[in-house]
């Protein structure tokens, strides 16, 4: 039973890439369960999804710590911090965008340096991108989490039919021009 955690901050599409890869597992024959967002999704506050899906029957959506097999985070940092539930050996694919917490922008702290350098020494499989830069290449900023979304399909065995099919039932139409557009470019770049 694959189960994946998103990680990010408010703001970022992480509801949109949990429907999105929902919508494809369904479509794929899984029985899927997602949980609800949290964290601090409107105010730019860490958000965590988990999405479980399996040919059988899925109990819940909740993942505990070691059990997620995919870590999706859209900030470096995020990723840093929700490791604890990615097993070993499990998988991360990380966008290397760093957005500054609030003790950071209030000087209280600093943004950690040497991110993907500790993440690169774990035993897990590490992909990062910089997806801020393939989605403005897309055409959107906001198309950060279909990039993404395009560098986890080619980890799961979904048809890519069934990806493009998911983002267009789930992405706002003014919007999925872009996304296509940010999925392919991921996909090629990945």
């Amino acid at each position: 039973m694959p189960s994946i955690l998103i990680t990010g901050v408010g703001g970022q599409g992480t509801l949109l890439a949990s429907r999105v890869i929902g919508n494809a597992a369904i479509r794929e024959g899984y029985d899927v369960k997602v949980s609800e967002v949290h964290g601090m999704s409107q105010r730019g506050g860490s958000v965590e999804t988990f999405v479980r899906f399996s040919k059988g029957k899925v109990q819940s959506p909740i993942i505990d710590e070691g059990g997620a097999d995919i870590l999706l985070a859209f900030e470096i940092l995020e990723a840093c911090r929700s490791l604890g539930v990615l097993r070993r050996g499990g998988e991360l694919i990380a966008n290397t965008q760093e957005i500054s917490p609030m003790p950071v922008i209030s000087g209280q702290a600093k943004y950690p340096e040497g991110l993907v350098e500790s993440l690169e020494a774990m035993d897990i499989k590490l992909r990062t991108v910089d997806a801020l830069s393939l989605a403005i290449e897309a055409g959107s900023p906001k198309a950060v989490n279909v990039v993404l979304i395009g560098l986890l399909s080619k980890s799961l065995d979904f048809d890519l039919e069934t990806w493009r099919l998911a983002i267009s039932e789930s992405a706002p139409a003014r919007f999925l021009e872009a996304n296509l557009k940010a999925f392919e470019l991921a996909r090629a770049a990945g």
